[in-house]
């Protein structure tokens, strides 16, 4: 019998020709610094591969093969990575786990109801002669049995809040309604000509002056002026706010008929014209930041029902309760409704609620007991949607599969970590392969085989330098993973006093925050900790980061942000959509690149510019991939497959272009080039190489010029933004707010992340990061950490101070891992 899974001669992306066994039905993790191929090895080879096999054995042709000589033992493979696809405000925890879908098949059955009429409590109904069905209907209505007031049957379709039946009617279910700052918008102290209007300004307001004061005239209500919003009367401000179309302007003017040209007196309005570009762009209109804020919708009060659905209850409480209960209450609720219920009734929702409970028991495993069912999909951290999709796994049955995981610890806390690795036991022992790409060390511990990866980064990567156990690494020469754990994490010495100067956080109750005032050391570098949940996010990217806006919700005030000239806000959000947009295009690179080639003796006798040099433009592109490289198939049922350009063979550019060499390298070869790789070449170019070197700095020197952005993990598109930032030679002050930085990163080069937020310290800046990762907070100058637990058993600070005070905190998780 095959024990192993035996793979010779890998050579995709930065792989060096490696041949490795791989030992089945244990849990084995691949470790290695930031680019040093494993996700090329795990994902793009070996998982690749094993989905190739196994659909060309149902008849499927046409699937690349990846660059690797053999690969034997293979399983069915599902690869569980960290990208979040679902972007639909509606798609929520419950949805995307189908736990929703049983609690509404359980309040259908065993909800009880008050009658609107006499308010008499009406129990669920199973008897068929209490019930009266509708000719050519589907409607079924019941009676009370007290007053016998005739309502209609509630079905699980009327406690969804994606259907008309179950709705709240103002909020269309969303549960939040959107509306204008007025107070924003309008100046009522000055007038038209003094700046009246905030978003009128310019040649813009040069234009739209006249064309509201022929309105006002037209309707016999001129404007004086320089005469001031406040002393405008209501048919003036009816006009200048809602114009000549709405009904507003049309019941003070019933007599006057409406203009039909601007030239006449026409006038949209400007609170009119700013819902009519916020729907046409779906809430992105260029005024929707700055003057549009939402608020729990008045009618169900965020709960997303209409009335009479949400107010249905099984064991005492009501669905909208529940779904924002955690789902650890949820799960408490669960047992407790077998106990209220009788036996008859019960048998009734018996599957529904053990299938709720297994799912809630799982998830709660992975460390996700904090979540609640109408959490936003959109609003999870790449780690929460790869843990749900893991925990979801769990229900399978499935054997002899192999599971390849990219980083399942992101964005959890070391006390989380245990559970997350029980549960990838869980599935070794029912006779499945675990390959998981991690760096965090209590992973390593309890993994049954480490790999690996390295020396280095890019083309100085794609290397196995050591297999074995956490001690079988400590012994390997050349493992840098080996080398980190030799060493041991250095604690401190000294820490940085501050200016003495504060930002502090009034009174912060969004999400689960309990009205905490905190204080954030200017001059520091500071790390915000604490469990998963715990309102580390809401602190600092929901109330802090929100300090100067117009509109601000969450807390009472923020002080202290005067002192710096800007915010810069890192979040781990995708940088582009686009396939076209690459490191080079995004840092600007690629522009001064470009203006290199176009001085090159060869580009100015063949007249080629700069232009001939993009891929994104006609001119000097292969026009067959229009300068992708590829073309794209349909496969039908399965992703479009991506078949290497026929005219150009992947590189891009038309050959005259092609032709034209800098230090003996093409535009096409420039952009194969690492990071790394790219210092040397353009060592004579100043700005291109202090921009490289910056990059290098950020840990991103593995990557290559041209590779998409959608491609980068969320760390490695925060540390991209980062260095974007850093590139802007300025004085300013500034306060950089980071959400875990350390993401995706191999200990060491953590070491080289510290070192880059150190120098901005220094030079005057403050850093604020929301992290786990315990070298980074130990390399921190204050620790904030919230909890105790996550979701509404947190937002409370439990410590503050140095790493060295919060670890004598002994009811601090934080203080305890450090």
């Amino acid at each position: 019998m095959n024990h192993s899974i035996v793979i010779q001669g890998a050579k995709e992306h930065n792989l060096q020709n490696i041949s490795l066994s791989i030992p089945k039905n244990l849990l084995v993790v691949l470790t290695g610094p930031s680019g040093s191929g494993k996700s090329s090895l795990a994902i793009d080879t070996l998982f690749k591969e094993c989905q190739r096999q196994y659909l060309e054995s149902m008849g499927m042709q046409g699937i690349e093969k990846p660059k690797v000589d053999s690969i034997k033992g293979l399983s069915p493979a599902i690869s569980i990575t960290q990208h979040v696809t679902n972007q639909n405000p509606r798609s929520t925890v419950g949805t995307v786990t189908d736990m929703y879908t049983s609690l509404r098949m359980i309040y259908e059955k065993l909800g009880t109801r008050l009658c609107p009429a006499c308010q008499t409590e009406i129990e669920p109904v199973f008897r068929e002669e209490d019930i009266e069905r509708e000719e050519n209907s589907f409607k079924e209505f019941i009676y009370c049995p007290s007053c016998k007031h005739r309502m209609e049957k509630l079905t699980r379709t009327h406690f969804s809040y994606n259907t008309t039946e179950g709705a709240c009617g103002t909020c269309k279910g969303l549960g939040e309604v959107v509306n204008i700052d007025q107070s924003t918008v309008f100046h009522q102290e000055r007038s038209l000509e003094e700046g009246a209007v905030d978003l009128w300004k310019g040649r813009y307001a040069d234009y739209q002056i006249p064309v509201v004061k022929t309105a006002m005239a037209r309707y016999n209500v001129p404007i004086d002026d320089r005469l001031p919003l406040q002393d405008y009367t209501e048919g003036q401000r009816a006009i200048l706010y809602y114009g000549v179309e709405s009904d507003e302007v049309k019941a003070l003017f019933p007599e006057i008929k409406t203009p039909k040209t601007v030239g006449d007196g026409k006038f949209e309005g400007v609170l009119t014209g700013m819902w009519r570009r916020f729907s046409e762009k779906s809430g992105a209109s260029a005024e929707a930041k700055a003057y549009f804020y939402s608020e729990t919708c008045p009618d169900c009060h965020g709960e997303r029902l209409n009335e009479e659905s949400r107010h249905v209850s099984v064991a005492g409480v009501k669905i909208p309760e529940l779904a924002n209960h955690s789902l650890e209450e949820m799960l408490r609720w669960a047992e407790e409704v077998k106990s209220s219920i009788d036996d008859e009734n019960y048998q009734f929702v018996d599957i529904f609620m053990e299938d709720l409970k297994t799912k809630l028991t799982r998830i709660i495993k992975t460390g996700l007991g904090y979540l609640t069912l109408d959490r936003q999909s959109i609003t999870l951290s790449g780690g929460e949607a790869q843990r749900l999709r893991l925990s979801a796994l769990l229900d399978s049955a499935l054997t002899g599969v192999l599971y390849v995981m990219d980083e399942p610890t992101l964005g959890l806390h070391p006390k989380d970590v245990a559970g997350l690795v029980y549960v990838l036991k869980e599935l070794r022992d029912v006779g499945n392969t675990v390959l998981v790409i991690e760096h965090d060390v209590d992973v390593m511990k309890q993994a049954d085989y480490i790999i690996d990866m390295g020396p280095g980064a890019g083309s100085f990567g794609g290397e196995v330098v050591g297999e074995g156990t956490l001690e079988e690494l400590k012994g390997i020469e050349g493992s840098l993973t080996g080398e980190y754990l030799r060493a041991g994490e250095k604690q401190k010495e000294s820490y940085r006093k501050g200016t003495g100067q504060e930002i502090v956080v009034h009174q912060a109750t969004l999400h689960n925050l309990k009205n905490v005032t905190v204080s954030f050391p200017i001059g520091s570098l500071i790390s915000v900790t604490g469990v998963s949940g715990s309102g580390k996010s809401s602190l600092v990217f929901g109330a802090l980061a929100k300090g100067n806006d117009n509109i601000r919700s969450g807390c009472e005030q923020v002080t202290g942000l005067e002192h710096f000239d800007q915010i810069v806000t890192v979040d781990q959000s995708p940088l582009s959509r686009m396939k076209r947009s690459n490191v080079a295009t995004y840092t600007d690179l690629f522009t001064a690149i470009r203006n290199v080639f176009a001085k090159t003796p060869a580009a100015i006798e063949q007249n080629l510019t700069a232009k001939q040099f993009s891929f994104n433009t006609a001119g000097g592109r292969c026009e067959n991939c229009e300068g992708m490289g590829y073309v794209a198939t349909n496969m039908l049922f399965f992703p479009d497959l991506q078949v290497t350009c026929p005219v150009c063979h992947g590189r891009r550019f038309k050959q005259e272009v092609l032709s034209v060499t800098y230090n003996d390298q093409s535009i096409h070869d420039v952009l194969e080039h690492s990071i790394q790789e790219s210092v040397e070449l353009f060592k004579d170019k100043k700005e291109i190489k202090r921009i490289l070197e910056l990059l290098m700095e950020v840990g991103l020197g593995y990557l290559k010029l041209g590779q998409s952005l959608t491609t980068l993990s969320g760390g490695e598109g925060q540390r991209l933004k980062l260095a974007k930032e850093l590139f802007k030679k300025t004085n300013k002050t500034t306060l950089y707010l980071l959400d875990e930085p350390t993401t995706g990163l191999h200990p060491s080069d953590v070491q080289q992340l510290m070192n880059l937020l150190n120098r901005l310290v220094e030079a005057g800046n403050t850093v604020i990061t929301v992290e786990h990762d315990t070298q980074l907070i130990r390399a921190s100058d204050w620790v904030i950490d919230l909890g105790p637990e996550g979701g509404q058993a947190g937002g409370v600070v439990i410590a503050e101070g140095t790493p060295v005070e919060v670890s004598k905190t002994g009811y601090s998780y934080t203080g305890q891992y450090l």
